[in-house]
């Protein structure tokens, strides 16, 4: 980040997510965030469901997107755009929370590459992938 750039921390991050509507819609959450890192969660409902019971491909890529895009905001600074991402769906979403944890793999000065593991949470605490995906922020600013 620049000098002229603002930085980012948890509770300005999360106060970002929270103008989002459509975040606020489906309760996301971000965890952590930092360092070219974000964490976002949310909780499985009834409304957030496909057909079959398993989390809907959807929301699995809504959370891709914004933790791919905080991971690369956290390393390039608050004024930043999806540029694209790719996702693979490895297995069906059933935990309790999804958890879509962001890392930063390579930042130049106005774009970042970022990779994003997606995971359901159980209740014991234990970890199912479910997804991968991986996406290039730009800086906007």
């Amino acid at each position: 980040m620049s000098d002229q750039t603002p930085a980012l921390d948890l509770d300005l991050a999360r106060k970002v997510l929270d103008a989002q509507p459509f975040s606020r819609l489906v309760g996301a959450r971000l965890t952590e965030f930092g360092a070219g890192r974000a964490v976002l969660e949310l909780d499985r409902r009834d409304e957030l469901r496909q057909q079959n019971g398993f989390l809907h491909g959807g929301v699995l890529s809504y959370a891709a997107d914004n933790a791919i895009t905080f991971a690369a905001g956290a390393e390039l600074g608050p004024a930043v755009l999806t540029a694209g991402f790719s996702i693979q769906y490895v297995r069906p979403a059933t935990g309790g929370v999804l958890r879509a944890r962001a890392e930063v793999v390579h930042a130049g000065r106005r774009q970042a590459v970022v990779r994003c593991d997606l995971s359901t949470v159980d209740e014991q605490g234990a970890e199912t992938l479910c997804a991968v995906a991986q996406g290039t922020v730009l800086s906007a600013g």
